[in-house]
């Protein structure tokens, strides 16, 4: 009997909400008309939602609404927010792991909050010390894994042991007929250049390299992420997010600039008339909605970040993440992963 999958989802959580969010899974829903193995349980105001679902005319055989009072705002602190969010629909989307059955949490709330609530809520994974916010990165072979986006500003070697582990059992999850190779973010790709943590982790994600769980891959340079040989990445949380926020910053600056030098006269309009299917490809293939969904790893429970301001085709993404990892058996892959780097320490 297949397993059905149950997504939360905080429908109320960041901007344009419910409306972005339910517009991104009627996407979802149309694009999984003849899949029966997942249900989807919607926390928010149920009035809202109701004239939202109707309004699309969605039909309502796979979704559950869920009443949840408040919701949390944007620009209030992590500790300030938790005081107050238990009746939130964030909360009440990361709570549904515990008690209402559902097998992955999905919001676009405040990032800081919803990190916090999912500690608090699900707990850290047995011998796991700190989450890691993990995310998608093109490259020219495909996809790869980044981590950590930003979760934690300072790591040791066990921590980006731990992040290689769980980033190359998310690697799996998404792509099981892909093996996972994992580098470590560096300066350098010789041995002897990098921090003292990371020669140490260098050392020991050396010996924990084998064929089923990943093949370490050694240092990787910034300007080669993009190139797919090594599709794990992992790095501390300020180095990824820095690295993150420059690659959104210049694939927006490649797309503006190309688009002002194609409209510049009408030589480079007509132009366009040759190219278009070419320019389509590429602005594709940068478009950052196909990549949304960072994911939270190393807590009992898997929960996934959408970028607040995304659209409903970014939205519709995260939720196609969700439906992915838990298909992949995230969680077990974790656990496997780990239980591996036990047996070799």
């Amino acid at each position: 009997m297949t397993k059905i999958i149950t997504i939360a989802i905080d429908a109320m959580g960041g901007e344009n909400a419910p409306k972005k969010n339910i517009q991104g899974l009627k996407i979802f829903l149309d694009k999984n008309k003849k899949n029966n193995d997942f249900l989807i349980h919607l926390y928010g105001d149920k009035n809202i939602l109701e004239k939202e679902i109707a309004s699309l005319k969605i039909s309502r055989k796979l979704i559950k609404i869920i009443h949840a009072e408040g919701t949390v705002s944007d620009e209030e602190s992590p500790m300030t927010a938790v005081k107050n969010s238990k009746n939130t629909s964030m909360w009440n989307s990361v709570q549904a792991q515990i008690n209402g059955g559902a097998d992955i949490s999905l919001s676009a709330g405040n990032t800081g909050v919803l990190l916090v609530i999912s500690r608090m809520i699900l707990k850290m994974m047995k011998d796991v010390s700190k989450p890691a916010l993990a995310g998608l990165w093109p490259s020219k072979k495909g996809m790869s894994v980044v981590l950590d986006l930003g979760a934690n500003i300072e790591c040791d070697e066990k921590n980006l042991i731990d992040f290689s582990e769980m980033g190359a059992a998310l690697f799996k999850s998404i792509f099981p007929n892909q093996k996972p190779y994992v580098s470590l973010l560096n300066i350098g790709s010789e041995q002897i250049k990098g921090t003292e943590i990371l020669k140490k982790t260098y050392s020991k994600l050396k010996d924990l390299s084998n064929e089923n769980n990943f093949i370490f891959n050694g240092y990787i340079e910034g300007n080669k992420i993009m190139e797919g040989d090594s599709n794990v990445i992992v790095t501390d949380g300020f180095t990824g997010n820095i690295a993150l926020k420059t690659a959104e910053g210049t694939a927006k600056f490649l797309i503006d600039n190309l688009k002002n030098s194609l409209s510049e006269n009408i030589f480079s309009k007509f132009s366009v008339i040759f190219s278009y299917f070419s320019l389509k490809k590429f602005k594709s293939k940068l478009d950052p909605r196909k990549y949304n969904g960072a994911i939270f790893l190393g807590l009992n429970g898997p929960v996934v970040k959408s970028h607040g301001g995304t659209d409903p085709i970014g939205f519709y993404y995260s939720i196609d993440l969700c439906y992915k990892i838990i298909k992949g058996n995230l969680m077990g892959q974790i656990k496997s992963n780990l239980n591996h780097l036990d047996v070799k320490e």
